[in-house]
C-alpha cells in the first residue's frame, strides 16, 4: 500500500466516524429523520467518490 492509498484509506475511515459521530451529537436536537438521513447520503455520496479515486488506478499497478 503506497502513501496515496494510505491518505485515501484515513478519508474514507474519518468519514464512516463522522456517520457514527455527528448524529449523536450535532444533530441530537434534530428531531426529525431527515437529519441524518441527508448526512448519511451526502456521507455515501463522498465515500463513493473517495473508492473512485483510490481504485482508478490499480489497473495501471502490475
Amino acid at each position: 500500500m503506497n502513501r496515496k492509498e494510505k491518505l485515501w484509506g484515513l478519508i474514507i475511515f474519518v468519514l464512516v466516524f463522522l456517520g457514527y459521530l455527528l448524529p449523536y451529537t450535532i444533530l441530537s436536537n434534530v428531531t426529525k429523520w431527515y437529519g441524518s438521513f441527508l448526512l448519511w447520503t451526502i456521507l455515501a455520496v463522498l465515500i463513493i467518490l473517495a473508492n473512485y479515486f483510490l481504485t482508478k488506478d490499480w489497473s495501471e499497478e502490475e
